[in-house]
């Protein structure tokens, strides 16, 4: 099982861009503090990759702003690549599923519906009917 939530501060605005396919690709950083202080009595913070993509990715560009607390559940994925210098790099980060925006971020006291947000699981809605009332069927 690969699963992660994650609850932190988003550290800039949410990067958008798209594929070659046109699959819209949307980056972003959240900072998580630390349960426990360093032996110095520090506290320390640590920065977590995101990145999300396809129609989740349309829904929430203009929600994930900087200093918006954000709750992020999906999975960690690994990745390599070959950079122009011609060395080899390595990144870990969490592909997001599901996005909740917690609070109304930093200073801004705005106090409309806070949204949260899924990935498609490629379900078509309209498939769905509702069921008949009649509860005569039924043993309870």
């Amino acid at each position: 099982m690969n699963k992660v939530v994650l609850i932190g501060r988003l550290t800039k605005d949410t990067e958008i861009r798209y594929t070659q396919q046109s699959t819209a690709v949307a980056t972003f950083t959240v900072a998580i503090n630390r349960r426990f202080k360093s032996k110095s009595g520090e506290s320390e913070t640590d920065f977590i990759n995101v990145v999300i993509f396809g129609v989740l990715v349309e829904n929430i560009g203009k929600y994930l702003l900087k200093g918006k607390q954000v709750a992020v559940s999906g999975r960690i994925q690994t990745r390599n690549y070959e950079a122009n210098d011609g060395s080899r790099k390595y990144v870990t980060e969490v592909v997001g599923e599901e996005i909740e925006l917690l609070g109304s971020g930093q200073g801004n006291t705005n106090s409309s519906p806070v949204p949260a947000f899924k990935q498609d699981n490629g379900i078509p809605m309209d498939d769905f009917r509702p069921m008949e009332d009649e509860d005569d069927d039924l043993p309870f």
